[in-house]
């Protein structure tokens, strides 16, 4: 079983768009007029870019995300990781082993119940690398969105997501 991003990342070949110009611009489309269509279409395509990229360091998106998250971090648990990042406990077990095994984190107690998800040295090396490629993917990112529109992107999306 594989995480809620684990899952998306596996459908994005199936639901990304044609390449540009295949079908005509966005705009073009039966549907364009429909804004969710429209923002599944953009998310689609992006996390498609995103993944493609960061196969490059062989890590998916949930693998790079966990990394971000835990980066400086010793009090993480693997609950508190699925919390945030909204990926089902089931799903955090071949995840982390995933990143364990690779030898990108490690466990560390926190007390006697707890573990926190550490990153290695090896993990903070990848991270360098997964933190310059996020920066450039999130500058190519912003600059496909016309400048007029740039600063009201994230707050359109936080809105989104807090109704």
């Amino acid at each position: 079983m594989v995480s809620n991003a684990g899952a998306h990342e596996e459908r994005i070949a199936e639901l990304t768009p044609e390449a540009p110009g295949a079908e005509g611009t966005a705009g073009d489309h039966p549907l364009a007029t429909l804004p969710g269509f429209m923002l599944r279409r953009a998310a689609n395509a992006m996390m498609a870019e995103l993944a493609t990229r960061l196969a490059a360091l062989d890590l998916k998106i949930s693998d790079a995300t966990v990394l971000l998250l835990v980066s400086g971090r010793s009090d993480l648990t693997s609950s508190e990781i699925g919390k945030l990042l909204d990926i089902q406990r089931a799903n955090m077990v071949p995840l982390l082993n995933r990143l364990e095994g690779a030898g990108l984190i490690a466990r560390e107690p926190i007390d006697r119940k707890s573990q926190a998800i550490v990153l290695t040295k090896e993990g903070r090396a990848r991270l360098a690398k997964v933190q310059s490629l996020t920066s450039a993917f999130e500058t190519d990112l912003m600059n496909r969105i016309p400048a007029d529109h740039r600063d009201h992107f994230l707050p359109a999306l936080k809105a989104l997501l807090a109704s």
